[in-house]
């Protein structure tokens, strides 16, 4: 399945386009964005959202009884695996949604779920620092590009996380 783009210069919230977007009707696509005021992470925390990081939300309908266990393990699956090839350094995986390189948070997914019209649809938020991480008290954070030998472009890695979730979304189904 092809997934439609819809970008943007500046949001409140990808996941909040995303909804919008389902609930007039759109079955799937892909929010992209240059910033965000109020991302947000699991359990309401703030997401800073850097200009140059990835700020992306991938939307479609997902089969009713699906767990949201599997669905979370395979959403950071899709995202370790598109973004693994472009370091030698060990990603891993933080249950139930984070992507770590030496114990770094470099990435966080943030996954919302609901119904409408019937249909049950998912809205994975996906926040990859890239460029530039911010400085957390209590959790260590980096940036992908620390860890490439040649910088990676947004677009490049956009396409390689596009490119598997149309691969792998009948798992979904």
């Amino acid at each position: 399945m092809k997934l439609k783009m819809y970008e943007f210069k500046k949001v409140n919230s990808t996941n909040d386009i995303a909804i919008k977007k389902i609930k007039s009707g759109t079955k799937s696509g892909i929010i992209l964005t240059e910033t965000q005021k109020k991302g947000r992470g699991q359990y309401g925390k703030k997401w800073i959202s850097f200009k140059g990081n990835l700020l992306m939300s991938v939307f479609f309908e997902i089969n009713k009884s699906i767990s949201i266990k599997k669905i979370t393990l395979k959403n950071c699956q899709i995202i370790k695996k598109s973004i693994q090839k472009f370091t030698k350094n060990k990603i891993k995986i933080k249950p139930p949604n984070d992507l770590l390189i030496n114990k770094e948070k470099i990435c966080g997914i943030l996954q919302e779920t609901f119904f409408q019209n019937k249909k049950k649809f998912i809205v994975v938020g996906i926040g990859l620092n890239l460029v530039k991480s911010p400085k957390l008290y209590k959790y260590p954070t980096n940036y992908l590009n620390k860890y490439t030998s040649n910088n990676i472009s947004k677009l490049v890695l956009f396409r390689s996380i596009k490119y598997l979730y149309e691969k792998k979304i009948n798992y979904f189904l």
